[in-house]
């Protein structure tokens, strides 16, 4: 099946590894192979990959990019997954839905649920600022 991508001008992309920037006009591709791709939007660099959640969806994208060392990635990964869990034991449903995507080797929907991990992250720290706020 193949998979049609518009990109707009200056646009990045990866496919299979490779780091696609489109010039100053809008561009259609047409990729006819089953192989990883990833838009701007849902590519972390590693620099970006500043809290837990978020370090969790950066070795979930380093296992879904980078084949060759896909094995390397996963000993990060559970490492980061545990402590996670210990940290935040309410991610428990998400976790799980990484897990099950990622054991699956379906790493783009790992990716999808690894995003909803930062969300919950990020609102778990709101709420204890907020808490940490309100009671002083």
């Amino acid at each position: 099946m193949s998979l049609k991508i518009s990109l707009k001008p200056h646009e990045r992309l990866i496919i299979a590894g490779a780091v696609i920037i489109n010039g100053n006009t809008t561009a259609n591709l047409i990729v006819e192979n089953n192989v990883p791709i990833l838009r701007k939007k849902d590519i972390m660099r590693e620099a970006d990959a500043a809290s837990p959640a978020r370090r969790i969806y950066f070795v979930v994208q380093m296992m879904y990019l980078d084949l060759e060392n896909r094995v390397s990635y996963q000993g990060k990964y559970s490492d980061l997954v545990r402590d996670f869990l210990k940290a935040a034991p309410s991610s428990r449903l998400i976790i799980d839905e990484i897990n099950e995507d990622v054991m699956e080797e379906r790493y783009y929907p790992a990716l999808k649920a690894a995003a909803k991990l930062i969300k919950l992250e990020e609102e778990i720290l709101s709420s204890a600022i907020r808490t940490n706020v309100d009671s002083h």
